[in-house]
Formats: C-alpha cells, structure tokens, sequence
C-alpha cells in the first residue's frame, strides 16, 4: 500500500479522476455516486499526506515546493468531506465549501512528472531575468503610448481610451495585433473628416513598432534566452571534440 502511494502515476491516475469528477460537479451533476467519488479522491489524497509524513518525516514534506500545495490544498478539501459525511452542517460550512475549487490547482502536479520539467521552469526564470530590461522598456513605451491616446482619442472613442486604464488595455490589444482594426474605425467614426488619415497613420505606427517589431523582438529574445542552456552544452561538447581531433594530429 505504501509503494501504491509513493508511487507518481497512481496519484496521476487520481488526479486525472478527480479532474473528471470536478467537471461533472461544476456541470451541475450532484448525484451521489458523484460526490462520493469526489470524497474517495479527497480520502486518497488525505492517505497519501500521511504516508509520505511517515516515510519522509514532517520537515522534508514541508521542505519542498510540489508537497507545500499539495498539502495546503488537502487540507482546504476536508470541508467538502466532512459535508458529504455530514450533510446536515452544510450550511454552517458553506463559506468553506467554495475552497473546494482550489483544488484545482493540484492538477498542476502532473507537470513535473513531464520530462525535463525542472530544467524548463529553470530556464523559463533565466529567461525572464535577461528579458527583464526589454519587458520595462515595453511597458514604458505601452504607457507612454496609453496616455498620448487617452488624451488625444478620449471624446472620440470613451469605449476604449475613456480613462488611461481602458487605454492601456486598448493599446496592449492592438500590440496582440487584436482589434488592430476596430479600434482605429472606431476613433476615425467620430473625427472630423481632416483627421482621418492622421489617425490612421498613428495606430499603425502603434501597431507596427510596438505589436509587429516590438513584440517579435521580446519572443525572439526570450527564446533565445530558454535555449541558451542547450547552446552552451553544444559548444562544450564542440570545443571537446576539436581538442580531441588536435590530440590525435
């Protein structure tokens, strides 16, 4: 039974069940066998907690990142248990019931049983820290251009630069290259006629340097970053190949 609950893929196979029985639940679909799976799913997770206390010890449990929600998100499960056990306090533990949706978040554990998921996340953070100058700059220019909106376009179209907030979404949406074109018909609408081209030529300057140029620069580097890991690796084993070739001359 302890190698059953140590071992990954029987929680996998849990936690895909439970996802299935969560989809069911939200669906509306409250029938018995329903609930009584999900509290089976929520009483293997409560033994598979204890297991690994008593094979790990409580200090290396807590020590790692995967065990601390996992357990977390355990215990914020045993309401829904003991309302299924006790359905008569329900509506004394309803304001706790609606935690039962973070459980949810323990199907991300299915993530590092996937190959090389350590050294992702790890290069996933390298690549957000050479990135980190780029995304500022971005997000200066993102500003800067929000607020020359809101300003100029704010009694032409209130739907979209009204306030410097709604321009900041507005201007971010046609940097997705989203709504590139609803938004400049709907500034142009109710501009005067002089003014049309203007604007036209504004928002594709926005669209070009900031959603074509800009954004491709930020993938490419970011990319370039996520990747640099296995370039460095390749050179080593390059720069060893060159030297055993020079050995043997």
């Amino acid at each position: 039974m302890k190698k059953l609950f140590l071992n990954e893929r029987f929680i996998l196979w849990i936690i895909l069940l439970n996802a299935c029985v969560l989809c069911v639940q939200e669906s509306g679909i409250n029938v018995w066998w329903v609930n009584a799976l999900d509290a089976l799913c929520t009483i293997l997770f409560c033994i598979e907690m204890i297991i690994k206390h008593a094979e790990w010890g409580f200090r290396k449990y807590w020590s790692q990142g995967w065990n601390i929600m996992d357990g977390t998100l355990v215990m914020l499960s045993l309401p829904s248990l003991v309302y299924f056990i006790y359905p008569a306090i329900a509506f004394n533990l309803s304001f706790l019931l609606v935690l039962r949706i973070l459980r949810i978040f323990r199907f991300f554990r299915v993530f590092h049983l996937f190959p090389n998921f350590e050294k992702i996340v790890k290069n996933v953070g390298l690549a957000m820290k050479q990135s980190f100058s780029v995304f500022i700059g971005f997000g200066i220019l993102l500003v800067v251009f929000s607020l020359i909106s809101c300003a100029i376009f704010r009694n032409a179209a209130p739907a979209y630069f009204g306030t410097p907030w709604e321009s900041l979404y507005s201007v971010f949406r046609m940097c997705t290259v989203e709504g590139w074109y609803e938004i400049p018909d709907a500034v142009v609408a109710n501009s005067p006629i002089w003014t049309i081209h203007l604007v036209r030529v504004y928002f594709i300057t926005i669209l070009v340097t900031m959603g074509l140029i800009g954004m491709s620069i930020i993938n490419s580097i970011f990319v370039d970053a996520m990747v640099s890991d296995n370039n460095d690796e390749v050179l080593k084993k390059l720069e060893e190949i060159e030297k055993k070739l020079e050995n043997n001359l």
